[in-house]
């Protein structure tokens, strides 16, 4: 037997009331407690046999539902405050794996300061689908930090390894919001996550702010190296196009970076330089680490409907 969204909404009733929450519990609109900061707000989505496996387990596809929504808000150096959800399930979904969606979506918020305040319940004749979004704060003075924000003379620094993803950790993202407040701390004018794919991303914040970007060097996670064994393609076009990583690009003026770099060693070891930004236009890659740069091939990546 399948669920039935008047038994889930009583269920859901029971649970315990968000904290954020200063209008009434279980209403379609959550009138939330006000912000000390600029409200901050983004949409994700997980479909299953897109985003995740057919048949993972619902805390698994709410964690990894989540965790796609709070990496975007932690690329505007946002905190996070709450979250909405919305689920359309087949008709033939157990109940339970939907409860375990919810509270999945719930921990993953809670971990990072934030809790889910309302949703939606709707059936649907196709796969499992879940669509998060997520209101943070960000509490910064002047200009926040965007993709069209990075300029010639920056450094392109990344917060960790890349590659491999999808040997798990596509579905546990892994907000980088320390990480962006303190690269926002030291002057920080681009931020964005990884989630298409280096290169690929790289050439949209390229692309967006008008520059170059010449990437220097491409640190590879573990991963990637365990994947290249079983793909038969080199680790470092795994780190290069996999996508899902999570981790934030930046960029900081050298001098800005000699200021953080030595804080930056004890508090953020994998947080490093990969490249630099220049006058002109695109993406320039070093086929193999520290080989001549060449314009990228537009290659790898994660397009939708590509």
């Amino acid at each position: 037997m399948g669920w039935n969204e008047a038994e889930l909404l009583r269920w859901i009733a029971r649970r315990p009331r968000a904290r954020a929450l200063t209008g009434s519990q279980g209403h379609d609109a959550a009138v939330l407690k006000a912000l000390r900061g600029r409200p901050v707000v983004c949409a994700d989505q997980v479909v299953e046999g897109v985003h995740a496996e057919f048949g993972c387990a619902g805390r698994t596809l709410g964690r990894k539902a989540a965790g796609r929504a709070l990496s975007d808000l932690a690329a505007t150096a946002a905190q996070p405050v709450a979250l909405v959800l919305c689920i359309a399930a087949p008709l033939c979904e157990q109940a339970s794996r939907l409860r375990a969606l919810i509270e999945g979506v719930d921990e993953k918020a809670h971990e990072h300061g934030a809790e889910l305040v309302a949703g939606d319940l709707s059936s649907t004749s196709g796969p499992l689908s879940i669509t998060v979004t997520a209101l943070g704060r960000f509490a910064g003075r002047g200009r926040p930090p965007g993709r069209d924000r990075a300029r010639a003379g920056e450094l392109l620094l990344v917060t960790g390894p890349l590659g491999g993803s999808r040997l798990g950790r596509h579905l546990d993202p892994e907000p980088r919001f320390a990480e962006a407040a303190f690269l926002l701390a030291h002057g920080a004018r681009a931020l964005m996550d990884v989630s298409d794919g280096l290169a690929l991303d790289l050439s949209r914040l390229a692309s967006a702010s008008g520059v170059r970007i010449e990437l220097e060097r491409v640190p590879v996670h573990a991963d990637a190296r365990r994947l290249a064994r079983k793909s038969g393609r080199a680790a470092r076009a795994h780190a290069l196009s996999d996508g899902e990583d999570h981790e934030l690009l930046a960029t900081l003026t050298p001098r800005r970076w000699r200021a953080a770099e030595p804080e930056a060693a004890r508090r953020f070891p994998r947080l490093g330089v990969i490249g630099r930004v220049r006058v002109g236009g695109g993406l320039a890659v070093a086929r193999v680490e520290g080989g001549a740069l060449r314009a990228w091939d537009g290659k790898g990546g994660w397009i939708h409907g590509g």
